[in-house]
């Protein structure tokens, strides 16, 4: 009976012992699985004073931001394409121990000399354009964009000279759109104006056989002042938004190139996360895809376009 209690007691104690073993080592692996899921914060600087224009975009960054564990700030200018006041604005978030940046760079060269010269101390994701020292870019290969746009007018039987209109001459994406169009329709002996600041007042009713913006803000001024002045002027864009969805479907917009908005949130943000954890993937450049009038409703559009819609 004595044996059989001390054989007990053995048990108990060698019980003990293998339960706090087991501690010690689940434990810190506890520890480290909570740390790991430390939420992340992921300032994201846009080039716009106008954040409406990236709703969709947006929508995308924060379902990634749901399941990736961090937590956004969105930023806007307060004067569109201000070089100066964004590069600010990214150094106050880096200085406020942001874990990684997601930027639309109003001015790329600018941005990537902060970059290389180590001032800001968190890893970027680059939207639209690609910057120097920014590890990942997410952006549809703007100069086959450009190409494809101007295809479009071409398809369409354009022959006279054509208006291309660049609001955002600073930016590398846009203005590789702007050159892959034009490349385009000078190969195919069309007379081509440039204009690099913008000012579509006062030009768009001139005697175009087209127009042709290169990114949503523009391509929404054009709609609006075309339908304000009444002119039939052929417009084309880039970028959907709901109001060129809606010119799109009124005609007044003639084709848009297109992309999925949502996957560029998404994919900024995923990247993001994985560089301030300490990885690295680079995307493939984003599809894109040139949208007229009657496709607008298709459902393969439409989940691309409006996928919460």
């Amino acid at each position: 009976m004595k044996n059989s209690r001390q054989a007990l007691i053995q048990l108990a104690i060698l019980v003990a012992l293998g339960a706090a073993v087991l501690l010690t080592i689940l434990l810190p692996r506890q520890a480290e699985g909570r740390k790991a899921v430390e939420p992340l914060e992921i300032s994201v600087v846009l080039r716009e004073a106008d954040s409406t224009l990236w709703a969709t975009a947006r929508l995308g960054m924060e379902q990634a931001a749901g399941e990736l564990g961090a937590e956004l700030r969105v930023l806007t200018l307060a004067q569109a394409n201000d070089a100066q006041g964004q590069l600010s604005v990214v150094r106050r978030e880096a200085e406020q121990k942001a874990d990684a940046l997601v930027v639309v760079p109003a001015d790329p060269v600018e941005l990537g000399l902060a970059l290389i010269q180590g001032e800001l101390g968190c890893p970027v994701v680059s939207l639209e354009s690609a910057v120097d020292g920014a590890p990942q870019t997410v952006a549809p290969d703007n100069g086959a964009l450009g190409r494809a746009l101007a295809q479009a007018a071409l398809d369409d039987g354009c022959r006279g000279p054509v208006l291309l209109a660049n609001a955002s001459p600073d930016s590398t994406g846009v203005t590789q759109r702007v050159r892959g169009a034009r490349q385009a329709l000078e190969e195919a002996g069309l007379e081509v104006r440039l204009e690099e600041e913008g000012q579509l007042e006062g030009l768009l009713d001139g005697e175009w056989a087209a127009v042709m913006v290169f990114e949503p803000a523009l391509t929404e001024r054009a709609l609006a002042l075309k339908e304000g002045m009444g002119l039939d002027v052929p417009l084309y864009g880039a970028g959907v938004t709901a109001n060129v969805a809606a010119g799109l479907e009124r005609g007044t917009v003639t084709a848009a190139a297109a992309w999925s908005d949502f996957a560029a949130g998404y994919l900024a943000v995923e990247g993001a996360a994985a560089l301030a954890r300490g990885t690295q993937r680079q995307a493939d450049p984003l599809p894109f895809f040139i949208l007229r009038g009657e496709d607008i409703y298709e459902p393969k559009y439409q989940k691309l376009l409006f996928p919460v819609s």
